[in-house]
């Protein structure tokens, strides 16, 4: 098993612990935020089982179907998370709009609120571990999960500092009140990590920065060569693909061609360790003058 699903497994286990520990909390109070919440911490164990599914297609190898690979498979989990997290914030704005016209006082509100803490602390601990390890691993999957947790981080603090203030002056209404400023924020959470998601789908390019890293080692290890041009690059899971046209001398032989194509995916492998690259090689007759000129 490797160390993503590993990783993935982990988040299953520590949101069944979350999700008890909420409920717990809002049998105690009788709060709508705080069942709103313990709402979002069942779409966070079902992310996370959709994560754990996605993390195993993807790592299945390259087929006569797919035979770029699965790693795309992470992309749809994400996008999937996203939808889930929306379906939780419309559930908290109902159950706050409900509550809205009905408010009523809470029981037990100091000893809830100390629960809740608890699973707050594990989610926020848990989250930050999986989008640290999402990027090491270049898992968009473990990444969409751990941000969906800190989603619902932002969900709980909003909740305790509601039920909170409600507590403190009586003023009850604030329970469903903060409960629907924090399903604001789930929404806009949800609505970025599919955004994210679905560039990812549409073959979107590296950030600018990782785009001028490799025109310039292109550049720098391409000596023999005249130019590189119609560099293409796009990211599908954990895997870049990069591609372009490397302009060669006409009289230079195909085995002094592949030495230089060597040199550069050589040197393209010690800088980005998921990048794949494709060359295509072309006579000096083909140069276009822009793109990547040699050094």
């Amino acid at each position: 098993m490797i160390r993503a699903e590993r990783i993935a497994i982990g988040s299953i286990l520590v949101g069944c612990l979350v999700l008890g520990l909420k409920l717990l909390a809002w049998r105690m109070t009788g709060s709508v935020a705080l069942y709103s919440d313990a709402l979002e911490s069942i779409v966070n164990v079902a992310a996370s089982v959709v994560a754990l599914v996605a993390i195993r297609v993807a790592r299945m190898p390259a087929d006569a179907n797919h035979p770029y690979g699965h790693e795309k498979a992470e992309f749809f989990a994400a996008v999937i998370e996203g939808g889930l997290i929306l379906l939780a914030a419309v559930a908290i704005l109902h159950e706050a709009w409900l509550a809205f016209w009905a408010p009523r006082a809470l029981e037990q509100a100091w000893a809830g609120l100390a629960v809740s803490a608890v699973a707050t602390g594990l989610n926020a601990g848990w989250g930050l571990f999986l989008i640290n390890r999402g990027r090491h691993l270049r898992s968009m999957a473990l990444a969409a999960d751990g941000r969906h947790l800190m989603a619902d981080v932002v969900t709980s603090l909003g909740v305790t500092i509601g039920i909170g203030l409600a507590t403190l002056t009586g003023y009850w209404v604030l329970d469903p009140v903060l409960a629907a400023v924090t399903a604001v924020h789930v929404l806009w959470s949800g609505v970025r990590m599919i955004t994210q998601s679905v560039d990812g789908l549409m073959d979107a390019a590296p950030d600018a920065d990782t785009v001028a890293r490799v025109r310039a080692l292109v550049a720098e290890h391409a000596v023999g060569a005249l130019e590189a041009h119609d560099l293409r690059m796009r990211h599908a899971g954990r895997l870049t693909f990069l591609d372009f046209h490397l302009v060669v001398p006409g009289t230079m032989t195909v085995a002094d061609s592949h030495a230089i194509c060597d040199r550069i995916e050589a040197a393209l492998a010690a800088d980005m360790e998921f990048l794949k690259t494709t060359i295509h090689v072309e006579p000096e007759g083909k140069a276009q003058h822009q793109g990547v000129l040699v050094l």
